[in-house]
C-alpha cells in the first residue's frame, strides 16, 4: 500500500537530511571487505544510515528506548519463525535477554543479537530437514484421535525436541490429511462421474496462505489421484500425499537455502523500521529494483517471468510485446541452463539462486543475452535475445465498453497510480486515464465507472491529474509535513475532460493514492463512491531515499534504499484518511468485510487527525446525485445475491475464529463435509453472471488481432466483468445519474431505430 512521492523531491526537510548526512558521511570511506554478503561493516553502516535518516526525516520519529526495543524484538522473532516450528523455548529464553537492549545495540551498531539469532535459525532449519524427512518416511495413522491448533500466535514454543517433533508431525499430518481426503473424493467422484468439491473453505485457504508456508498447500497436487487406469488403494494414495509433501518441503527449504545473510539482515532491519510506522521500510537492492519496476510498469530486459523449479530456473510466462515474446523462440516451461552476455563465455546457472539468474539475464536496452535452454521436449538450444524496454501491461490502465438499457457506458480499471520518474515523457497513470476518457468520449459513452479496487496507490502527482479530469479546477489534496504549514495541491487546469455521470469503485484494499482520489471526488460530490464500507486507511506519504548517495568510495556494493514516512495527507474537507479511510456513499456487502485487514488493524499505525479544510465548491451538475444513492441502497437491500454475500461474510468471520482441526480421518471428513455443505449455500456467489457484454475499444481490437496473449487477457477480464455484481451495480448507478434530457434523447433514438426496422 504505497504512495510514492515525486512531489517530495522538492521537500526541504529531505534536502536538509541529505545536507546533514553529506557532512557526516561523505568522507566516510570504507575499503575493508570486498562487498560480499557477510561484511559486518556494511551491516553497521546500514544501521547508522537508516537510523539517522529516519530520525531526521520521519514525520513523527519514535523514541528509541526500551519500549522501542521490545517492539523490534517481538516483530523480528515473529518474522523469523511465525509458526513456531524452528525455535525452542530454550532459544527464546536466550534471546529474551536482549529484549530491552536492542535500542542500545542499534545506536552502537552492535550486531550481537542479530548474529546470535541468525546463526541459531540456520542451525534449527537444518535440523528441521531431518525432522520432516523422518516424519514422512512412514505412513500416518489417521485413526488416532488427536487434533492440531493452527493458532500459532498464541501457541507456546516447544520446550523439548520431542515436543517440537510432535508439532512438526501434526502440522504435516494436517496437510497430508487434507490432501488425502481430496484425492479420495476425486477418485470416488470420477468413479461416479460426478464433479468434485463444491468449494474449498475460504478461511482454511486464508490460513494456509498466512500461517502455513506455500510448501504445505497440497490442494493443487491431487492430479495423480485421477490418473487413468484402475482406482488406487488407500495405501497408494496415502503414500502419494507423503511424497508430494516431501517434494513441497524440499522446494521450500531449497528456497530458504537461496537466502543469504543479507536477506535475513533485511528482515532484522525492517523489524526496526516498522517501529516508526508500518510503511517505513528498508529496500534491499533487489527490492528497490522491483519497487521501481512496479511503480513505472517497465524494465529493461527480455520480458520473461522466471520461477525456481528445484535447481533450475524455469520460464513461467512471456510478457506480451517484449523481446522474448517477439522472438518466438523462448517458451513457457523452458529451463535455463546457461546465460552468456553477447559473445562472452556462458555461465552455468543450474543451482544458482533466482535473484542472481535474473541479474544475469536483465540488462540495458540494445545489448545481447544468449540463453542455453532445455526445451519441454528435452532438446537443448541456444537462444539469442536483444534486450529492450519491456512494458508490463498489467500495470497500466485499461478500459471496456458495455451497452445497458440503450446507453453505452465505459469502465476503466486502474491497478495502480504508476509513473516513470526517469522520463517525464514516459507513461503515467494521469496521462493514460486522460487518454482512456477521451477514447470513451469519442465512443459515445453516457457514463464512466473508474475502478480502483485493490489499487494500493502510487504517484501523488498522477492523483491530482486524474481528479482534475473531472472537475473544473480546485484543491485535490492537502499535505502536512512535521513543523510546517499545510500545502494544498490544486488542479489548475479549467478544462473538464469528463463532465458526465461518474462512479468510483473502491474496496478495503484501495489505499493511499486511491483514497485521495475517492476522497476528492466525494468531497466535491462529483461522483458516487461505491464499494466496501471503508477503504484501507493509509493517509501517509513516503519518500524513497537512495542510501548510496551518502557514502562515497565505498567498496560495499549497492546499499539499497529507505522508504520513510515524511508527510501526512488530508482530504480537502480537512479530515485525514489515516485509519478511517474513505467511507463509501453506497456500501456493497463484501465477503471479507468482517476480517481485520485494514490500516486500523496494523500494529504501530499512525493516528487519525484533522486540519482546516481547503476552500472548494461542490459540483452542481448532478441533480440526481442523492436519489441515485438512495436507489442503489434500496436495490442492494432487496438483492438476494448481495444478501447472500453478506451472509457469507458473517460465516467467513465465524470460520476465521476456528483454529482446531481433528487429525482423525473420519472426524476430519465429517467436519469438512459440514463445511462443504454450508459452502453449497454460497456457490451462487461464484456462479453469478449478469447479462451484460463487455467489449474492447476499436484501437485495442486491432492490437488483439495481432497479439493472441493480449486477446486472451482481455477476454478473461471481460468474462470477469460479466460475473461481477459490483460492476453491475455501478452501472445501475450510472443509469440513475442520467439526466432527463439524455434519457429522452436515448428513448427517441431507440424509437427511430424501431421504425427503421419495421419499415
Amino acid at each position: 500500500m504505497n504512495t510514492i512521492i515525486d512531489y517530495m523531491k522538492r521537500n526541504y526537510k529531505i534536502l536538509l537530511v541529505i545536507a546533514c548526512l553529506s557532512v557526516t558521511l561523505l568522507a566516510f570511506k570504507i575499503n575493508t571487505g570486498n562487498g560480499d554478503e557477510t561484511n559486518p561493516d556494511k551491516d553497521k553502516l546500514l544501521l547508522e544510515l537508516l537510523t539517522f535518516v529516519i530520525e531526521k526525516g520521519h514525520y513523527s520519529p519514535a523514541t528509541i528506548d526500551d519500549n522501542f526495543s521490545k517492539g523490534v524484538y517481538k516483530d523480528y522473532i515473529e518474522a523469523l519463525d511465525p509458526s513456531k516450528r524452528f525455535f525452542r523455548q530454550s532459544d527464546i529464553d536466550e534471546f529474551s535477554k536482549y529484549e530491552t537492549q536492542l535500542d542500545n545495540q542499534l545506536l552502537n551498531k552492535d550486531l550481537t543479537f542479530f548474529d546470535l539469532t541468525y546463526t541459531r535459525l540456520i542451525k534449527r532449519m537444518e535440523e528441521s530437514k531431518a525432522i520432516y524427512k523422518a516424519i514422512l518416511s512412514k505412513p500416518f495413522d489417521y485413526t488416532i484421535d488427536e487434533s492440531f491448533n493452527t493458532d500459532y500466535e498464541n501457541a507456546p514454543y516447544a520446550k523439548s525436541t520431542a515436543e517440537l517433533n510432535n508439532r512438526w508431525r501434526k502440522q504435516i499430518k494436517l496437510s497430508t490429511l487434507s490432501s488425502l481426503i481430496d484425492r479420495l473424493d476425486m477418485q470416488e467422484n470420477k468413479k461416479k462421474g460426478t464433479a468434485g468439491h463444491i468449494a474449498n473453505d475460504p478461511i482454511n485457504q486464508l490460513k494456509q496462505g498466512e500461517k502455513i508456508e506455500e510448501s504445505y498447500n497440497e490442494k493443487s497436487k491431487v492430479d495423480s489421484a485421477v490418473d487413468s487406469g484402475k482406482p488406487k488403494t488407500f495405501e497408494e494414495l496415502e503414500k502419494e500425499t507423503r511424497e508430494s509433501s516431501i517434494k513441497s518441503l524440499d522446494e521450500y527449504f531449497g528456497f530458504i537455502k537461496d537466502l543469504d545473510r543479507s536477506d535475513w539482515f533485511s528482515v532484522y532491519i525492517n523489524s526496526i523500521t516498522a517501529r516508526f510506522d508500518p510503511h517505513t521500510n528498508y529496500l534491499a537492492p533487489e527490492e528497490k529494483e522491483r519497487f521501481d519496476v512496479s511503480i513505472s510498469g517497465k524494465l529493461e530486459g527480455i520480458g520473461a517471468r522466471l520461477q525456481k523449479k528445484n535447481d533450475f530456473t524455469e520460464i513461467s510466462e512471456l510478457i506480451s510485446g517484449g523481446p522474448a515474446w517477439r522472438g518466438k523462440q523462448l517458451e513457457a516451461g523452458d529451463l535455463i541452463m546457461k546465460v552468456a552476455q553477447g559473445n562472452q563465455q556462458p555461465v552455468d546457472v543450474v543451482g544458482m539462486r533466482l535473484d542472481d539468474v535474473v541479474k544475469k539475464i536483465k540488462g540495458p536496452k540494445g545489448t545481447e543475452v544468449r540463453l542455453t535452454v532445455k526445451k519441454v521436449d528435452g532438446t537443448i538450444t541456444v537462444i539469442s535475445i536483444i534486450r529492450d524496454i519491456v512494458e508490463i501491461e498489467e500495470t497500466y490502465a485499461k478500459s471496456s465498453i458495455v451497452n445497458k438499457n440503450g446507453l453505452k457506458y465505459g469502465v476503466i480499471y486502474l491497478p495502480k497510480f504508476y509513473i516513470d520518474f526517469e522520463n517525464k515523457d514516459g507513461r503515467d497513470a494521469g496521462k493514460d486515464i486522460a487518454l482512456e476518457v477521451d477514447r470513451l468520449k469519442k465512443a459515445g459513452v453516457s457514463g464512466i465507472v473508474l475502478d480502483v479496487r485493490d489499487d494500493g496507490g502510487g504517484s501523488l502527482s498522477t492523483v491530482v491529474d486524474i481528479a482534475g479530469l473531472f472537475i473544473e479546477e480546485g484543491p485535490i489534496v492537502q499535505i502536512k509535513s512535521a513543523g510546517r504549514k499545510k500545502e494544498v495541491l490544486y488542479d489548475k487546469d479549467q478544462k473538464i475532460e469528463w463532465d458526465g455521470p461518474l462512479v468510483i469503485m473502491v474496496n478495503s484494499f484501495s489505499a493511499s493514492a486511491s483514497e485521495i482520489l475517492a476522497a476528492a471526488i466525494q468531497d466535491y460530490k462529483r461522483g458516487i463512491i461505491i464499494g466496501s464500507k471503508q477503504t484501507y486507511g493509509k493517509g501517509t506519504v513516503q519518500n524513497v531515499i537512495d542510501l548510496n548517495q551518502f557514502v562515497r568510495s565505498s567498496s560495499m556494493g549497492d546499499l539499497g534504499a529507505l522508504k520513510t514516512t515524511t508527510q501526512k495527507f488530508y482530504r480537502i474537507n480537512g479530515g485525514s484518511t489515516q485509519l478511517e479511510g474513505v467511507s463509501s456513499d453506497v456500501v456493497m456487502p463484501d465477503r471479507y468485510a468482517y476480517l481485520k485487514m485494514g490500516e486500523r488493524d496494523v500494529d504501530n499505525a499512525m493516528p487519525w487527525d484533522k486540519i482546516d479544510q481547503a476552500p472548494y465548491s461542490i459540483w452542481k451538475n448532478n441533480s440526481n446525485f442523492n436519489q441515485a444513492i438512495i436507489n442503489s441502497k434500496n436495490r442492494i437491500a432487496q438483492n438476494q445475491q448481495f444478501q447472500l454475500v453478506e451472509d457469507n461474510a458473517k460465516w467467513i468471520d465465524s470460520r476465521s475464529k476456528e483454529n482446531v482441526y481433528s487429525l482423525h480421518i473420519e472426524k476430519f471428513k465429517i467436519a469438512q463435509s459440514e463445511i462443504e455443505e454450508k459452502a453449497k449455500k454460497y456457490k451462487p456467489i461464484l456462479d453469478y453472471k449478469n447479462s451484460l457484454k463487455f467489449t474492447s475499444l476499436p484501437y485495442e481490437n486491432e492490437m488483439m488481432a495481432k497479439d493472441a496473449t493480449l486477446k486472451e487477457k482481455r477476454d478473461r477480464w471481460h468474462e470477469a466483468l460479466s460475473k461481477d455484481i459490483y460492476v453491475e451495480e455501478a452501472l445501475n448507478v450510472l443509469d440513475d445519474l442520467q439526466s432527463t434530457v439524455v434519457v429522452k434523447k436515448n428513448v427517441s433514438n431507440n424509437l427511430k431505430k424501431e421504425k427503421l426496422v419495421k419499415s
